[in-house]
């Protein structure tokens, strides 16, 4: 997993020229594996991931991909949602890391189980 932090014209053009939307957004995620969940551990299935686990490793840990996100637009939406900025970026990097776990909000049911989900993942892990 990496981990970007960019500025507005940055992120807009990533933005335009991987999801042809205009302007900047808050995070973007861009997974190594397109079918990651699959192959891999998926977002529900509770496990605790790689280095909490108390046995050796057998295989290669596994590569998530990138997150890219833009303080400047996480600063504005926190003050949007009377959140603390704190809070917003901890909020996008559950939300970009969900991303890569191949979770999406394309309709309202995937909306409400992702957003189930960073609900759960920030209580359990963000103790602002």
């Amino acid at each position: 997993l990496s981990m970007l932090f960019v500025d507005e014209n940055a992120i807009a053009d990533l933005n335009e020229r991987f999801l042809g939307e205009e302007g900047p957004t808050d995070v973007l995620a861009f997974p190594m594996d397109e079918h990651i969940s699959e192959g891999g551990r998926s977002p529900d299935s509770g496990g605790t991931g790689p280095g909490v686990n108390p046995e050796p490793m057998t295989e290669a840990p596994m590569m998530l991909g990138d997150v890219v996100l833009c303080p400047a637009v996480a600063r504005r939406n926190a003050e949007g949602a009377s959140r603390t900025y704190e809070d917003e970026v901890a909020l996008l990097v559950v939300h970009g890391i969900l991303h890569l776990l191949g979770m999406d909000h394309a309709d309202a049911d995937e909306a409400t189980a992702m957003q189930r989900r960073e609900r759960e993942l920030l209580g359990r892990f963000h103790k602002p």
